[in-house]
């Protein structure tokens, strides 16, 4: 069962940039652990602390390689290059997806929850997922990355999800009422 609710397009906290993480503590850790439940319930392969509200510098990642979730502190992109076209996806702008252009491979440094400075040379996947959840952690939606004809088709279509969303709040619970 997920920990948290994950935020979606239209939510400030999205556009907001993280603040530094200062102290790894016990808190940090249950809430990578939730942020993990969080994810795999989603599912999805990452999930940025904001996306469930927290204004931290944190991420975590699991993209089906074998090696279980990971988690990073502040993390930075340190360099990258190349160019890889895929069509990226967002737990926070559920059921869209968009061909986005981004470097192939980075190198990206941070820390673990150990405290001990960690460096991931990642492409393809792995470097698109990091990425991705590094703009969430700058305040960037993927729906920033796109082109100009991409981004007014987006438009009408996050409004549709968005209305759609409305709707469901709004519907009255059907329970089964024995009188």
């Amino acid at each position: 069962m997920a920990s948290y609710e994950i935020r979606v397009i239209g939510d400030p906290v999205l556009k907001q940039e993280a603040a530094e993480v200062t102290d790894i503590d016990g808190k940090l850790v249950k809430l990578v652990d939730d942020m993990v439940d969080t994810m795999y319930a989603a599912p999805g392969v990452g999930l940025a602390a904001p996306q469930i509200g927290i204004q931290k510098q944190l991420f975590v990642w699991d993209i089906n390689d074998g090696t279980g979730p990971h988690a990073i502190v502040n993390p930075r992109i340190v360099e990258s290059d190349g160019e890889w076209v895929f069509e990226e996806g967002c737990l926070s702008v559920p059921g869209l997806s968009w061909e986005i252009v981004r470097p192939n491979h980075v190198h990206v440094v941070g820390v673990d929850l150990d405290g001990n400075d960690v460096s991931y040379e990642a492409s393809e996947l792995e470097g698109r997922m990091f990425q991705h959840e590094l703009d969430h952690l700058n305040g960037v939606l993927l729906v920033e990355h796109l082109d100009e004809d991409q981004a007014k088709e987006a438009k009408r279509q996050v409004r549709e999800l968005l209305l759609g969303r409305q709707a469901e709040s709004k519907e009255p619970s059907r329970r089964l009422s024995l009188r």
